[in-house]
């Protein structure tokens, strides 16, 4: 199969730094998009993989999953896109296709397992798939999202990721008007949460460890924001919630939240701790509450995501860095030194 050259930055192993490296695209096939890669999002998923914290990453490593750009050539079978067209790829670019959960919308759920857009299995060139921080990407038209031209295309960009992340269980559990919705931690993921429960048009309650984001939460969307280091913050939401997305990734007591749940309330997590959160049995028992996780979405919830964005204006708070300040960002991602999103100004690649 014929390819490109093209520049990226990689993780050669767990330990080094990301730094510049030449990888192969394929010549677009007939159902084949190529994207010029204009911006691309820093999920703190990027940091795990390409430091193997979840101990199977393949090496070389070029993460990026929430990516937006502009076709430069399609495949003569194409039909929804042409060049010129604004474009985005977000967690996965490809899935059988033909189990019950594909054919349900819900790719991300594939029965034989989705490929996802980096460090997944590439099945034409073999090898891994290689991500957003790069200059272009080929993609099957089926797992390419159209970007509506109203929405600013730096912060378009987590909405690929950290947008339909939060967008599908709010979805699903059906939140709207006349329901009381808590956000549990305002970073990448909990500050969507919180634009899109507002949107929905919940009583948004925001839950934060940091005195210092409240003043955030409130202009985020959020109509109460609790600090839960405050002794006796939580006592007087006890039993009152119809839904609570929790976008914590660290370790904590999901039982605190659990219990502010009403009789058949929900608690979804997005976040995805190291370790394993006890749950004790009497909190889901008494009154009947339930405890779930979600995963990002399926291409047509994600299409869906972003025409009501464009609707709504909604977009993620970022800072916009050059490649070349991607490590420094990295560091400072785990510092939580980010409101909100980390996207990568692809032009700095080109320099």
């Amino acid at each position: 199969m014929a390819t490109t050259k093209v520049h990226a930055y990689a993780a050669q192993d767990a330990a080094s730094a990301l730094a510049p490296f030449d990888i192969s695209r394929r010549e677009p096939g007939a159902l084949d998009v190529e994207i010029e890669i204009l911006y691309c999002g820093v999920c703190h998923s990027d940091l795990h993989q390409a430091r193997d914290e979840w101990h199977n990453t393949i090496y070389p490593c070029v993460p990026g999953h929430e990516i937006v750009g502009r076709v430069t050539r399609t495949g003569p079978e194409v039909t929804k896109f042409q060049p010129g067209d604004l474009a985005a790829v977000g967690c996965m670019i490809d899935s059988c296709g033909s189990c019950e959960n594909c054919q349900a919308g819900f790719e991300q759920y594939c029965l034989a397992f989705p490929t996802f857009t980096y460090n997944g299995e590439d099945k034409q060139l073999g090898g891994p798939t290689f991500g957003g921080y790069s200059t272009s990407i080929v993609v099957t038209e089926g797992f390419v999202l159209k970007v509506p031209a109203s929405l600013d295309l730096a912060a378009t960009a987590p909405l690929l990721c950290a947008g339909i992340t939060t967008y599908s269980p709010l979805r699903h559990w059906k939140v709207g008007p006349g329901q009381k919705v808590g956000i549990v931690g305002l970073g990448g993921l909990g500050h969507m949460g919180v634009k899109f429960a507002r949107a929905f048009g919940a009583h948004v309650v925001l839950f934060t460890t940091s005195p210092g984001k409240v003043e955030d939460g409130l202009r985020l969307g959020a109509h109460e924001v609790v600090v839960t280091r405050e002794p006796g913050a939580l006592a007087k939401h006890r039993g009152s919630f119809d839904f609570i997305l929790d976008a914590v990734s660290a370790q904590h007591d999901i039982n605190e939240y659990l219990t502010l749940l009403k009789l058949d309330g929900n608690l979804t997590l997005v976040g995805a701790p190291e370790e394993p959160l006890p749950v004790a049995a009497f909190n889901l028992l008494l009154p009947r509450r339930s405890f779930s996780g979600s995963a990002i979405g399926g291409i047509a919830e994600t299409q869906e995501m972003l025409d009501f964005c464009a609707e709504h204006q909604i977009v993620s708070d970022i800072e916009l860095i050059r490649i070349q300040q991607v490590n420094e960002a990295w560091d400072r991602l785990l510092k939580q030194d980010v409101r909100y999103r980390f996207v990568i100004d692809m032009a700095s690649l080109k320099s």
